[in-house]
């Protein structure tokens, strides 16, 4: 496409292209096309994590510091997974301030089977993901729902993909409680928390 370059919307350069010349000239065309293609998963991830309410400042902080830090970004990762490591880290900023952010508990436990969720119970399944300690619900919704590997979740995270196989277990396993709690209280006609 020729006018690619003049037009951020239609750019279909490379990341590491489109990032090499915004710190070579500080384009802003570049920076929107960056912009315009990593925002909407930032969005949505960050709507997971910390709420709609909350999402937008939580990825215009994330876009600030990218835009400061990009010249120190080594590509050991993807663009995407070094995005969302900042992401995560305004998002744990946000819940230091949250009364109900709560420590993660140390247990072991074998790797889960994925959760089977019917389609009416989407909004139970939002609600108990909600109800997640914030380091369940970053690596479950980092992987069971934006579909990063482990390995890709450790480099974001900064820990070991052990890690986060253990925390993915975890979270699938508190879901599933939660879940579970859930389908009791509406069969037996309580109100769902």
């Amino acid at each position: 496409m020729a006018d690619a370059p003049n037009n951020p919307t239609h750019d279909q350069r490379p990341d590491r292209e489109l990032v090499r010349t915004f710190l070579r000239t500080r384009g802003e065309n570049e920076f929107r096309a960056l912009y315009r293609r990593h925002t909407p998963a930032l969005y949505r991830i960050a709507c997971r994590l910390v709420g709609p309410s909350r999402a937008e400042d939580v990825v215009q902080e994330t876009w600030f510091r990218a835009a400061r830090n990009i010249g120190d970004f080594k590509w050991r990762s993807a663009l995407p997974t070094w995005l969302t490591g900042i992401l995560i880290r305004c998002c744990r900023e946000t819940w230091r301030g949250d009364s109900d952010v709560r420590s993660l508990p140390v247990e072991e436990t074998a790797d889960e089977p994925e959760v089977e969720v019917s389609p009416g119970r989407i909004l139970d399944l939002e609600r108990a993901l909600e109800a997640l300690p914030p380091g369940y619900r970053e690596v479950l919704v980092l992987h069971d729902v934006e579909g990063f590997t482990h390995e890709e979740i450790a480099r974001s995270l900064n820990v070991v993909p052990g890690t986060s196989k253990s925390q993915l277990a975890r979270a699938r396993k508190a879901l599933r409680q939660r879940l579970e709690s859930t389908a009791l209280s509406s069969e037996n006609g309580e109100a769902t928390r």
